[in-house]
Parts: structure tokens; C-alpha cells; sequence
């Protein structure tokens, strides 16, 4: 492949990009009329208006994408993640038109966007699950009766979601109906599909998971786990490889598992799977995501591989170039998501002007982004401004230089998620590593923030009175050096 086409916007993009151009290869661009002067569209060799704004005019339009790579000749389209990069649909389409998709076969997408399908794919490679019901139901007597026998609580699920849409954690029998009325509802209204399945709810869970790469060949290799505990509305907000908890054993069998997951749908490409692990430290199957993931920086800043790299070459027909035997982790990687929301309002989403726009650079420092300094942030897609990624020898100097590099990000005109990802890390629970999905339920609110904040500002003030104190009374001599600048006027 000479040339791909990037189905995608924003920071995704650009990523996808510097790999193409590091790899010699030609890269289109895609774009919605409010993303005109966005960075990924300057950045690409080529670029093709899609439409309006809305995603659904533009970005998932399967026809204009397949059009545009024609109309420029590229040979592959990578979908980033998000839109419709695990649309078996858009996969076959892509492949149909005679251009590469730069991801998995349609079978295996369409297996694993099914929760349900995916649970039965696996059934046979003997990899454990949460105890539940493997099949679709609508029935509130038949979902009572399950409830009974598996106990309570449980967790109602949408077989075809994700992001947390169609999920509800029901305590006892009284509240099922009315829980379950609304996961059908919240499923068919995100995602087109009302089917909805039991399972136990793991009290204490912590979330893992385990990236796989698969070639053409029949090669499957693991790349290691990330931890992903630390979220909002079940969705991601910190995350960090590798997990602090998990013995090699354990991490081991994982791998395996996932690997098998893998080979239960011929899987090609990149992909996760994703595992819930119990504070007994057992683990069970929860999904696989067909794509690339938000958070794939930790595992490539600790295992040196590129996916994106990997990706494309997978594409193009090559073999892994290394085995699992060949894989090893060095050293810790954290990353921050940092969205426009107020994290003093419930993390509601704060669009509007990034008036000012600095982020902090330095040695063990990756921002992946794509915003600059005066662009607004349109209303119409997800508010993630940037990637913050931070590496070191060993967690703590991670956390560390994560702490600081949020200390040096600098914007103003939006409200973020800077301040919590710092309450995050500076939290005893999360630094100690003793912490599960619920760690936001059970530390985090507004007004935990607000007085973590007045804390820093007191201790602030109080080190910039000690200075000024040890140094007023230091006799101050006038420099009477000539300077550069002075002597180059003379």
C-alpha cells in the first residue's frame, strides 16, 4: 500500500498518519465542513470534504469514504475507532470495492459486536465467564427467575452495546422490571438492538485487558494487559500498563485466554479483549473490541511496538515479525484522557473556544491530540481534547511525571478533566493501587475536588511566602556585567 485513507477524525488521525508517513506511505484525509482547518486535515498529503457537520451527513457515510479513497487512489482505509470502525457492514463494503480494510474480516466483527455471539464463539476454548444467562431475553418473569438462581445483584446488559448504554446493576427483585424496561430502552434507542442478557455483577471488579495482535498467517501473539479501572460512567478516563496486581501466572493465563478468544473468530489485525478480574483475583470474559483501542500508547510505550505499524503491515499480507517468546514488558506507561467537561458538574461536556492551548513536552512525555490553540470544539463529536501519556522505569516515576505534565498543560476556555485525572493520581487508593472500577462511586466528588484544590492553592501560597521570607533579607547586588544584547548596540 502506497496510500490510505484515514475514515476518522482528530487525534486518531493524525496518529494514524505519522506511523503512514514514517512507513513512506501517501495519506488521505477526511473531513466534515466544521472540521475544515482541523490539524489532520493539514496534515495529510491529500484531503476530501465529506459534508455537513453531523456525523451521520459526514464520518458515517459509508459511500462518500469508499468514494473519496477511489477518487485518490488508495489502496487501503484504516477506520481509527469510533464511527465505524467495527461496522462489519462498512468492512465487507470496503473490501467488496477492492480496497484493503485495515482491520479484521467482517466475520470477525460481526462475532464479537454481539456480546451473545461472542460468548458462544468461545464457549468451546474453555475460557471462564461470568456466571449468567448466554441468550437474548425481554421477559421480566423468565429475568426474575434467572436473577433468583444466579443471586443478586446482577447486571442487565445490552448484547449489542458498549460506552455503558443498556447497562443496569439491579440490586434486588423488586427494582428488575422497572431496571430492565429501561436497558431495553437505552439499548434500542444507542444502538438499534433491544436484546439484553443477565449475568452475576462482580462487586468489586477491576477492569483488564489484553491486546492482541494476528497476522494472515495464523500467527496470534498478546501484547500484555492495561488496566482500565478508573472510570466514569463506564467509561475509561485513566488507564496504565502493566496492571500493579497482576502476578505473572495470572498474566499469563490471561494472554493465553486471549489469545484463544482470538483464534475462536479468525481474528486479523489489532484488537482487545477485555476481562473483568475479581478482588479473588479470578478473571472472566467480557468482550472483544475489533479495533484499534483509545489507550493503545501504554502498550506500545512499554512493549516498543507500534500497532499502527503493525496494523498496516498485517494488511499488506506480512508475517509477525516476532513471537510471544520475544515480547517483554520494560518499564510503566499511564495515560490521562483529557476531555472538555466539568468534572464539578457531573463531567458534563464544556464545548466552546480553547482560547489558550499549551500542553507540556519533555522526556517520558506523549501527547497525542488534534487541537491547536484558537480552534473551537464543535459540539457534534466525542469532547476528548488530547491523550496525555506519561513512561517510566517503574510506576511510581510514571505517576510522577504524570502529575507534573498536568501541572504543565496550560487552557483556558473550556473546562477539563485535568484536575481530576491529578486527584486520581495523587490519591492514596490509586497510588497504592488498591482500587477497583468503582474507584470514582467510592472517592470521587465535586466537593472532594474542590477542597483537594484549596489544599493545593493554600500549600502553594504558603511555599511562596517561605521563599520570599528566606530570601528578602539577602543583600540584592545590581548585575554591572555588560550584557550581549548591550554590547551589540555599543
Amino acid at each position: 500500500m502506497k496510500k490510505i485513507l484515514i475514515a476518522n477524525r482528530g487525534e486518531i488521525a493524525l496518529r494514524v498518519m505519522r506511523t503512514a508517513k514514517k512507513m513512506g506511505i501517501k495519506t488521505v484525509a477526511v473531513y466534515s465542513e466544521v472540521d475544515r482547518h482541523s490539524p489532520h486535515v493539514r496534515f495529510a498529503d491529500e484531503a476530501i470534504l465529506l459534508g455537513p457537520a453531523p456525523s451521520n451527513q459526514s464520518y458515517l457515510v459509508m459511500e462518500k469514504l469508499i468514494a473519496a479513497a477511489k477518487e485518490t487512489g488508495a489502496e487501503g482505509i484504516h477506520p481509527g475507532y469510533g464511527f465505524l470502525s467495527e461496522n462489519a457492514v462498512f468492512a465487507k463494503m470496503v473490501e467488496d470495492s477492492g480496497i484493503r480494510f485495515i482491520g479484521p474480516r467482517p466475520h470477525a466483527i460481526r462475532v464479537m459486536g454481539s456480546k451473545l455471539a461472542a460468548k458462544e464463539a468461545v464457549r468451546d476454548y474453555k475460557i471462564p465467564m461470568v456466571p449468567g444467562i448466554e441468550e437474548a431475553i425481554t421477559d421480566v418473569a423468565l429475568a426474575k427467575k434467572i436473577a433468583q438462581e444466579i443471586g443478586f445483584p446482577i447486571l442487565i446488559k445490552a448484547s449489542a452495546g458498549g460506552g455503558g448504554k443498556g447497562m443496569r446493576v439491579v440490586e434486588n427483585l423488586e427494582e428488575l422490571p422497572e431496571q430492565m424496561e429501561r436497558a431495553i430502552s437505552e439499548a434500542v434507542s444507542a444502538f438499534g438492538d433491544g436484546s439484553v442478557f443477565i449475568e452475576k455483577y462482580v462487586t468489586s471488579p477491576r477492569h483488564i485487558e489484553i491486546q492482541v495482535l494476528a497476522d494472515t498467517h495464523g500467527n496470534v501473539v498478546h501484547l500484555f494487559e492495561r488496566e482500565c479501572s478508573v472510570q466514569r460512567r463506564h467509561q475509561k478516563v485513566v488507564e496504565e500498563a502493566p496492571s500493579v496486581v497482576l502476578t505473572p501466572a495470572i498474566r499469563e493465563a490471561m494472554g493465553e485466554a486471549a489469545v484463544k478468544v482470538a483464534k475462536a473468530c479468525d481474528y486479523v489485525g489489532a484488537g482487545t479483549v477485555e476481562f473483568l478480574l475479581d478482588d479473588q483475583k479470578n478473571f472472566y470474559f467480557l468482550e472483544m473490541n475489533t479495533r484499534l483501542q483509545v489507550e493503545h500508547p501504554v502498550t506500545e510505550l512499554i512493549t516498543g511496538i507500534d500497532l499502527v505499524e503493525q496494523q498496516i503491515k498485517i494488511a499488506r499480507g506480512e508475517k509477525l515479525a516476532f513471537k510471544q517468546e520475544d515480547l517483554s514488558i520494560t518499564g510503566h506507561a499511564l495515560e490521562l484522557r483529557v476531555y472538555a467537561e466539568d468534572p464539578l458538574n457531573n463531567f458534563l461536556p464544556s464545548v466552546g473556544n480553547l482560547e489558550v492551548y499549551q500542553h507540556p513536552v519533555g522526556e517520558g512525555i506523549r501527547v497525542d491530540d488534534g487541537f491547536k490553540q484558537g480552534m473551537d470544539i464543535p459540539i457534534y463529536y466525542d469532547p476528548m481534547i488530547s491523550k496525555l501519556i506519561t513512561y517510566g522505569q517503574t510506576r511510581d516515576a510514571a505517576i510522577q511525571r504524570m502529575v507534573e505534565a498536568i501541572n504543565e498543560y496550560k487552557i483556558e476556555g473550556v473546562a477539563t478533566t485535568l484536575a481530576f485525572g491529578k486527584f486520581v493520581c495523587e490519591h492514596e487508593a490509586f497510588v497504592s493501587g488498591n482500587f477497583d472500577t468503582h474507584f470514582v462511586k467510592n472517592y470521587y466528588s465535586p466537593e472532594k475536588l474542590e477542597e483537594y484544590r484549596s489544599e493545593e492553592i493554600e500549600l502553594a501560597a504558603a511555599l511562596g511566602l517561605k521563599l520570599y521570607l528566606d530570601n528578602k533579607d539577602q543583600l540584592q547586588v545590581p548585575d554591572t556585567t555588560v550584557s550581549n544584547w548591550r554590547k551589540a548596540r555599543i
